[in-house]
């Protein structure tokens, strides 16, 4: 596996959903992307890996698939019913 990087808007994203009552750990992140329930090509290029995390909730990482590195830009929760099919 390549090394995972966040980028600085990622990092503040943690505490961001925090404050809104939803915590996220660091390692949710890296075993979203390590094992994703699936892979959707994103905005420029990019790649969302979802992977379900409750009964209610995805969790959707946006990431950069660079040559050495996989560089996470963003991550949010969703509502599993607005993004399963």
């Amino acid at each position: 596996m390549k090394r995972i990087v966040f980028s600085k808007h990622a990092e503040m994203k943690f505490d961001i959903l925090k404050k809104h009552g939803f915590s996220i750990a660091k390692d949710l992140i890296v075993f979203t992307l390590e094992n994703p329930d699936s892979v959707m090509p994103g905005y420029r290029g990019r790649k969302i890996a979802q992977k379900v995390i409750d009964d209610n909730h995805v969790i959707r990482v946006v990431f950069e698939d660079l040559p050495e590195t996989i560089r996470v830009i963003t991550f949010y929760p969703g509502r599993r019913e607005r993004y399963e099919d």
